[in-house]
């Protein structure tokens, strides 16, 4: 996707961990240079997460603020909804948009996702699949759910997002061996499960809400 897809996409799971851990508000401030704008704001300002619609309203992605700035201003896509936050110019104040919609219609092809530790993490909902703890990405690994030592396959269906501690456990053994049970058995990531992390931030965000509750 011309304009969207090359480096500003924020993943749906890392969203999500954002939404849930507000650590941020007394970043310092944090200066940007993009298409020609000095923009002076804060750190978390421009970290936080902004829907991404469709020409026809559709939710297609999640970005992070900075990002959807740079595609209000290069006229790519308008701001439906903003947020109390702004950035500055020298010359200008501007609202940090929470919704925008691209103003070309963007024909999204239903593909798998490349298999990827990220899109595990994001599936998984960065949630540990043995013990059910819900933590930053560098706390999780990736387990093999039939070991590769008996054979176990790279591949959607046998990799699941698990803590250390629990990889340190199970170790070799399948989990039935090791007496630990899934939340859940593992799929290839679909675009039922993007939506359904969308829905999810959509909660503790009222203008994301019309958008995806319908």
């Amino acid at each position: 996707m011309p304009g969207f897809e090359d480096g500003g996409a924020m993943s749906l799971g890392k969203a999500g961990v954002h939404a849930r851990r507000q650590t941020l508000a007394h970043a310092a401030p944090e200066t940007h240079a993009e298409e020609g704008l000095h923009l002076v704001t804060k750190t978390h300002a421009m970290q936080t997460p902004v829907l991404v619609l469709n020409a026809s309203y559709e939710p297609i992605n999640i970005c992070g603020a900075r990002r959807a700035l740079v595609l209000v201003l290069k006229g790519v896509a308008s701001a439906e909804e903003e947020s109390q936050s702004h950035v500055h110019s020298p010359r200008h104040s501007i609202r940090v948009p929470s919704v925008i919609r691209l103003l070309e219609y963007r024909r999204i092809p239903h593909q798998t996702r490349a298999l990827s530790r990220k899109n595990i993490l994001m599936r998984d909902r960065y949630t540990c699949q043995y013990c059910h703890r819900t933590m930053p990405s560098g706390e999780l690994t990736l387990d093999h759910v039939i070991p590769r030592s008996r054979a176990g396959e790279t591949t959607w269906e046998n990799l699941v997002a698990c803590c250390h501690p629990c990889n340190n456990r199970k170790g070799s053994r399948t989990p039935d061996e090791a007496g630990m049970k899934l939340a859940r058995a593992p799929r290839p990531f679909s675009l039922h499960t993007s939506r359904h992390l969308m829905r999810l931030l959509a909660k503790s965000d009222d203008q994301w809400r019309k958008y995806l509750f319908y």
